[in-house]
């Protein structure tokens, strides 16, 4: 993140001669195509776990208990896993790269601007949760973005050549969830709808350099709910007494308790306007 911060400050740097330059009358009209480069950083969710239905009805929140009716699942933690116990934590999710391709149209009027754009891309970042049971063992439920397209709405206000604005819109994408556990005994299969609606906001600043050339700094919030992905973990080579399958002998189902995935976006643009 430091670094597109610094890429962001040298890069304003080598713009603001153009401040100087002759005032076109309408820089930010017409089509442009171009690309962004940023980091993503994820929500803060540590207060997320996982819920189970225990006996297969549809309805989750069971609590998952052995032969003597005690609990075996003692808590949950939002990340990776440091190791087979809650006492050993998680680290948090990952943050990473973000890059997009994109194309828009605007329309000046006086100060005035508004437009459209798509983009095309993916980002780097992941959203894990894990459980732990008392065997000690942990489930981890893991999802990422493999690609997302978008087409947003943006507008703002041009002072000569340097463009402040705000863009909202929605987007689709695909999420790859993966489900592991250190509990090998038992057999989990996944199963939900990988592709995915969801909305987009945020705003930036642009600044031309030169007739067609301009760059920009923007943020943007992207937000998919997804809450369908579900994990059954079935008896495999465990007992029959085993917490999984006292419920129901098919075995029990497991979900994470927030669907919602969230990220922040911090990305340079470029664009090449016609």
């Amino acid at each position: 993140m430091r670094s597109i911060l610094l890429a962001a400050s040298a890069l304003f740097a080598v713009a603001s001669p153009a401040m100087a330059q002759e005032v076109e009358e309408k820089p930010f009209d017409g089509v442009y195509i171009g690309g962004s480069f940023g980091y993503t950083v994820q929500s803060n969710d540590g207060n997320e776990g996982v819920t189970f239905d225990r006996n297969l009805d549809g309805q989750f929140g069971d609590t998952i208990v052995n032969t003597s009716n005690v609990n075996v699942f003692p808590g949950f933690c939002g990340g990776r896993p440091n190791g087979n116990s809650l006492a050993t934590g998680c680290t948090g999710d990952k943050d990473g790269i973000e890059y997009y391709a994109r194309i828009g149209a605007d329309k000046q009027v006086g100060s005035f601007v508004y437009g459209v754009v798509g983009e095309f891309g993916k980002s780097e970042a992941s959203d894990s949760v894990t459980a732990f049971s008392s065997t000690p063992a942990n489930y981890q439920f893991t999802r990422e973005l493999d690609w997302n397209a978008a087409v947003r709405a943006r507008a703002g206000f041009a002072a000569n050549t340097t463009l402040f604005y705000g863009t909202f819109g929605a987007t689709y994408g695909k999420i790859n969830n993966s489900f592991t556990s250190t509990n090998t005994a038992n057999a989990y299969e996944g199963r939900g709808e990988d592709m995915e609606w969801g909305w987009q906001a945020g705003g930036g600043i642009e600044q031309k350099l030169g007739r067609n050339f301009s760059v920009g700094m923007e943020y943007l919030y992207t937000r998919f709910d997804q809450d369908d992905y579900v994990v059954r973990a079935s008896q495999g080579t465990a007992p029959a007494t085993h917490p999984f399958v006292l419920g129901n002998p098919a075995g029990t189902d497991f979900a994470r308790t927030n669907g919602r995935f969230d990220t922040h976006g911090l990305r340079l643009t470029a664009a090449l306007r016609f």
